[in-house]
């Protein structure tokens, strides 16, 4: 007989712990939508307490003045060359016990755009561009924060290991498109001006110029081709002296007088080429955002929520695109939506859970031992 009034005698505590559980369950939305708000903007990078002109690194207690060129030549020592490109070659290199990379002049006709790089990464440091350690314009020598994860090129390879295989969900990514869209916006409206992403002409060098970080956030890395764009003073750009072609770079990067000659079309000229600003780079964020998310659960209804901005970024014509800054809104808007309504899904779950699989609750048995006794 007092099995049947057990249903009963914990049929109060059950209710109890559904209304504390709704409540816990609230608690947690907040929070974790506080969070994502939070982590929209990347965390605080080591050297963002320090004074400007110096630099902490993760293992560093105390910040320190960037490197002059006699500590630049006498302490930092190469150790491997870990990438070359037309501008530079970079090295693993060492700085008292601390890993940086030490990039070199590759050509002397290519001194301009390094200095130009260097110029950039001085103005522009904050949380989204690599910090700088130090540099020597007498040697052409650039120091900067070593990033062991390397580029956006190997996301995939670098989640497919077996110890990043955790991080390989639509959270990560997406928040790494985040990331992308953040370091547009703030090369948009920088203290050096608005500046335009040149080196983007295809996803492969696009997906270089960013380094991914231990925590997995992006850094801008390579700032070498960042033209200076204003369309009040006439300033316009043009991502080099030949003609781009594909479907990744925007419309109005494209020769707009190409065809047959025989049916009036002409011959690429640098000199004819009419600029562009920086709206062309907003045109490729659907792109890069498509490639960062992958195949991973959930990714296709992360799609679902960005199709209309994503519509908006390939307006052909580029005044009528969003700016990186409106794309970031929608980006950070939708991924509070989509973690809610997941969020919404699960607690109605986690109910049913709770009140037909209760003996599996350990608390909850002690309720209904208690009442049976």
């Amino acid at each position: 007989m007092a099995r049947r009034d057990i249903p009963t005698s914990t049929s109060v505590p059950v209710v109890f712990v559904c209304l504390g559980a709704l409540l816990f369950g609230n608690v947690l939305i907040y929070l974790y939508l506080d969070s994502l708000h939070q982590s929209d903007e990347h965390p605080m990078s080591p050297h963002m307490g320090c004074p400007p002109r110096h630099f902490r690194m993760a293992s560093m207690k105390t910040c320190y003045p960037w490197l002059q060129c006699p500590q630049v030549k006498a302490e930092v020592r190469k150790l491997k060359l870990i990438g070359q490109g037309a501008v530079k070659q970079v090295y693993l290199s060492e700085w008292r016990g601390q890993k940086v990379a030490l990039s070199t002049l590759s050509s002397p006709e290519y001194l301009e755009d390094f200095l130009h790089g260097v110029t950039m990464l001085q103005t522009l440091q904050g949380p989204q561009v690599v910090q700088l350690v130090g540099w020597c314009p007498e040697e052409v020598l650039l120091v900067t924060e070593y990033h062991p994860l390397g580029s956006l090129l190997s996301l995939d390879a670098t989640l497919a290991q077996e110890r990043h295989r955790s991080r390989d969900t639509w959270q990560t990514r997406l928040r790494l498109a985040l990331d992308y869209v953040s370091a547009l916006s703030h090369l948009h409206a920088s203290p050096a001006g608005c500046r335009v992403m040149c080196d983007s002409n295809s996803l492969e060098k696009t997906l270089s110029q960013f380094l991914l970080t231990a925590d997995f956030r992006l850094v801008v890395n390579d700032l070498d081709a960042l033209p200076e764009v204003d369309q009040s003073r006439g300033l316009l750009a043009k991502c080099g002296h030949r003609e781009l072609t594909g479907d990744f770079v925007a419309p109005e990067q494209l020769w707009p007088f190409g065809g047959e000659e025989d049916d009036g079309g002409q011959p690429f000229s640098d000199e004819l080429m009419p600029g562009y600003d920086h709206l062309s780079d907003v045109w490729k964020i659907p792109d890069v955002t498509r490639h960062l998310m992958g195949r991973v659960p959930g990714g296709d209804v992360a799609h679902f929520h960005l199709f209309q901005i994503h519509e908006e970024c390939k307006r052909r014509d580029p005044r009528l695109r969003p700016s990186a800054l409106d794309v970031l809104a929608v980006y950070r808007i939708k991924i509070q939506l989509f973690t809610l309504r997941l969020l919404l899904l699960l607690i109605p779950i986690g109910f049913v859970l709770l009140l037909f699989n209760g003996t599996g609750l350990p608390w909850l048995n002690c309720w209904s031992s208690g009442a049976g006794s």
